[in-house]
């Protein structure tokens, strides 16, 4: 058999408390699409990569870290995009309501890793980041 995927998909599973409040955040706040789900989880595509949200007991952000002098919470998951799809995505996060624990804006300004970048809160605590590299091929400059 050949192997037809091109690139690697992420797949991440975290906890959630209620799958109906969910899925009005993932798929109608976050535009998200949703894909196969049972009483217990439900998945999600988020930029062609797999959510899967469990019921659970979520953890939240348990700490934060220090990165370019901001605190950041951690754990966090998100994507990383093209800066027009970050400014795109920000702004319909706006219209949607979100509330951002760090405003959409540019760190590393001059720097290896310059990046636009995003935080906010799921309505479970969990911490979501997006992100875009104004150099693309710096992704993971030292």
């Amino acid at each position: 058999m050949k192997d037809q995927q091109a690139t690697p998909l992420f797949h991440y599973a975290f906890a959630i408390s209620d799958i109906p409040r969910a899925r009005e955040f993932y798929v109608t706040r976050l535009g998200c699409r949703e894909g196969r789900s049972t009483g217990h989880w439900i998945d999600f595509e988020l930029f062609g990569h797999q959510l899967s949200a469990h019921l659970g007991k979520p953890p939240g952000a348990s700490c934060e870290g220090l990165v370019d002098g901001h605190a950041v919470p951690i754990p966090h998951f998100g994507a990383i995009l093209s800066v027009a799809q970050f400014w795109a995505f920000a702004e319909q996060l706006r219209a949607a309501g979100i509330s951002f624990l760090t405003e959409p804006g540019l760190r590393f300004v001059g720097k290896p890793g310059e990046q636009a970048t995003m935080f906010f809160l799921d309505p479970d605590g969990n911490a979501l980041e997006f992100k875009a590299f104004v150099r693309p091929e710096e992704v993971f400059a030292t």
